[in-house]
């Protein structure tokens, strides 16, 4: 089974983060500009302090309309993350995420922000298993 260390051995470990005092205007720009889904907020040793989904921005958009755009990301965030590690398998993250009914997963290692893991990620390398398996079966019953 695939672990997150393969995953982030071939998408690489970048991930766009920012600080917790940032207006939630700021973060949404820099979702906007990066195209991302999910903002992962760090404090200056790299610990994840939280996380902002678009789905964070539209439901507080919804409830507290644009002035709440100048307040800082703290108010707002997931304080509450979700994470694993390099060592965690596909099949692990896809039960937290299913569970947890979110689709970004900060990875950590020793505390400190490692990577990120989208159901994107997961999805393009579950599928990918599942093509080699069915490539293996149909080779082996081709030779049998």
């Amino acid at each position: 089974m695939t672990t997150v260390k393969q995953i982030l051995t071939l998408k690489g470990t970048e991930v766009v983060s920012g600080d917790a005092s940032m207006t939630l205007g700021r973060a949404v720009a820099r979702l906007a500009e990066k195209r991302i889904g999910a903002l992962v907020l760090t404090d200056e040793s790299r610990h994840v302090v939280g996380i902002l989904s678009e789905r964070d921005v539209v439901r507080v958009l919804a409830s507290q309309g644009v002035s709440a755009l100048s307040e800082p990301v703290s108010y707002f965030m997931t304080r509450a993350v979700s994470t694993c590690s390099k060592a965690d398998t596909l099949e692990d993250v896809m039960d937290m995420m299913t569970t947890g009914r979110f689709r970004h997963m900060p990875v950590v290692e020793g505390g400190v922000l490692a990577g990120i893991i989208s159901i994107g990620d997961v999805v393009k390398h579950r599928v990918a298993e599942i093509e080699l398996e069915s490539s293996e079966i149909r080779a082996y019953i081709f030779t049998a």
